[in-house]
């Protein structure tokens, strides 16, 4: 039997996760293009853009409102020299004490890998940054990012392999989002005063338009109206399945998440000593 190494399996599979197929929901029920002036374009039931050049960016947001869920989309990011761009996806609530889960992706000089930038916020409290390089071309093809968020904890993943946990630290006295209904957001806009090499690098407009490209929504997700939730009693969540609810990461997973954050991490507050002189954020003790 021919010998074939671990990191050349792993990526085998991580190639077969991404292949696999999501029932999507309609883009014309679920969302809504909150600006941008024609820029933001529902192309079909299964496929969304938003475009960015020197007068505007673009943006959705959902109609529906969730209270833990398991949120997939499919994302082919901006192509080429996409440096100064950023696209956005998150949940969000409102208020001055807001929840939010970030996904964020920093473009770059053609043939310079895209950052993939995490953050959660709990009652308006951020600064729980971690970023990634990611094993593929996003711009190639159309790849799932996901977001577990049940009262456990919060997942990141790519293609299903988790790249980050935030575990419920409320125990040592850590907020954590359980009580703010939040939307899906999402954004493609110009942030080239920090988000390439710290600003250095500009947008170059004369790429323009940047259009990023959006497929395969799928919630299953707790969805609350009216201040009750879809999940309350004997209802059941937007696809009639809680098993995420009580979802944790089996050991096949962690191991993934273990070699995503050895191999493509590049950033994490809670290894930031400079950042933190008087000592990490307690939540880093259950990192």
């Amino acid at each position: 039997m021919a010998f074939i190494s671990s990191r050349v399996f792993f990526l085998l599979f991580l190639s077969l996760s991404a292949s696999s197929s999501l029932v999507s929901a309609n883009f014309y029920d679920e969302f809504d293009i909150t600006w941008g002036d024609g820029r933001g374009k529902v192309l079909n039931p299964d496929l969304l853009t938003l475009s960015l050049d020197k007068s505007s960016g673009s943006g959705f947001e959902s109609r529906n409102e969730y209270l833990f869920g398991k949120i997939d989309m499919q994302l082919k990011l901006v192509p080429g020299n996409s440096a100064g761009t950023v696209t956005a996806y998150y949940l969000s609530s409102k208020g001055s004490n807001w929840d939010e889960i970030d996904f964020e992706f920093l473009g770059n000089l053609s043939g310079d890998p895209y950052i993939l930038h995490t953050n959660v916020f709990s009652q308006g409290k951020g600064n729980r940054e971690q970023q990634f390089y990611l094993w593929f071309d996003p711009t190639a093809d159309f790849h799932t990012y996901s977001i577990l968020w049940n009262p456990k904890h919060i997942i990141f993943s790519v293609d299903g392999t988790p790249i980050r946990e935030f575990k419920n630290a409320e125990s040592i006295g850590v907020p954590f989002p359980k009580a703010q209904p939040m939307r899906i957001h999402s954004s493609l806009w110009n942030a080239d005063d920090w988000a390439t090499r710290g600003g250095l690098v500009k947008t170059d407009w004369s790429q323009a338009p940047f259009t990023a490209s959006y497929r395969n929504f799928k919630a299953d997700a707790c969805v609350v109206a009216s201040g009750k939730s879809s999940c309350s009693g004997s209802a059941t969540s937007s696809s009639g399945n809680q098993a995420w609810l009580s979802e944790e990461l089996d050991i096949t997973k962690q191991e993934r998440l273990r070699w995503v954050q050895k191999n493509y991490m590049i950033y994490n507050y809670c290894s930031d000593s400079k950042r933190f002189p008087q000592g990490f954020p307690p939540e880093c003790q259950m990192a």
